[in-house]
């Protein structure tokens, strides 16, 4: 029986400075530019630089109809989005990713604004959550400009903003959130958490884990080469960073955050670990949604397009 290869599983070739080589170029949309009526168009789209140095911008997305009442336009939840890809792969300009951010804008009626974070092991954790960091700040100053993004400050409500990720993108939202806790984000309220299929892990196995090792999608050799790759170096699966359970100061600091919705299926390896967590945050006095499917596997979303559908409607819901 030939030996599995976790990169080759993922496409992806380790050199010698530490950097990958990633084989599948994915196809990319444009975003649609500042245009308001663009004819059949739901949603129109722009991209805004975040931070030249770092290389990380964003893509915001607003409806094109927006709900009135008296004439006066309503003003729209602020979710800002991380996406998938198992902290080394994929782009908020990836055709996958950009029509997700699409179909949020349009279907929960909201501003998104996607991030486009780095990517490990080019740079490594922390980097992404002080990505997500810069993005909930560069919002907030925004709120305080009177020459601020048009779209934010036109139709955005910033006492309504969400962390909403995927996967890695979850595991961001869950530390950013934590993160913003230590700051005064005002105008700005963070209003709720979405953690869909959230990434997290541990040096002991969970029964979901080994039951799910050679899982088609997720199996344990992948998720622990995607955590080698993206932990801090010289740490392992136990860090906070990837355990959320293991750190006595997180579970004092979980106390203050909000509400969340967490969202799951049964045949992902990680459900057990996404269930415990839910857990505990119930432990901690957290509001939680807990959606779990028994059927389903890690990333079902990008290819089911029902559960797609599904979990918009949770989103919405909770919004």
């Amino acid at each position: 029986m030939s030996k599995f290869d976790p990169y080759e599983h993922l496409n992806i070739s380790l050199n010698p400075d530490g950097s990958l080589t990633r084989f599948i170029k994915l196809p990319t949309s444009p975003a649609t530019g500042d245009s308001s009526q663009i004819p059949g168009q739901a949603v129109v789209s722009k991209d805004l630089i975040l931070n030249a140095e770092k290389k990380t911008w964003m893509r915001i997305y607003r409806p094109t109809k927006l709900p009135s009442n008296d004439n006066s336009i309503a003003r729209l939840p602020i979710i800002i989005f991380f996406h998938c890809g198992g902290w080394i792969t994929m782009s908020i300009a990836d055709t996958i990713i950009h029509e997700q951010s699409n179909r949020i804008s349009s279907e929960v009626q909201a501003i998104v604004v996607a991030v486009e974070f780095r990517l490990a092991p080019e740079s490594r954790l922390p980097a992404q959550y002080e990505d997500a960091t810069d993005c909930i700040f560069w919002i907030q100053k925004q709120a305080l400009n009177a020459n601020g993004e048009q779209w934010l400050r036109d139709y955005g409500d910033f006492s309504r903003c969400y962390l909403y990720g995927v996967s890695c993108g979850a595991n961001i939202a869950f530390n950013a959130a934590q993160k913003m806790l230590d700051h005064k984000l005002e105008p700005l309220t963070i209003a709720g958490i979405i953690l869909n299929q959230p990434f997290f892990g541990g040096k002991n196995r969970t029964k979901s884990e080994l039951k799910l090792a050679t899982d088609q999608y997720f199996p344990l050799p992948v998720q622990d080469l995607l955590w080698e790759l993206a932990l801090p170096r010289g740490t392992d699966r136990d860090h906070r960073f990837c355990n959320p359970f293991i750190d006595g100061p997180i579970k004092e600091k979980i106390k203050h955050l909000g509400r969340c919705l967490v969202i799951g299926f049964g045949g992902d390896p990680l459900i057990d670990r996404q269930q415990d967590f839910v857990q505990m945050l119930v432990q901690q006095g957290v509001l939680v949604e807990a959606r779990f499917d028994d059927v389903g596997f890690h990333g079902i979303h990008l290819i089911d397009t029902r559960r797609a559908s599904a979990i918009l409607n949770f989103i919405k819901e909770f919004v």
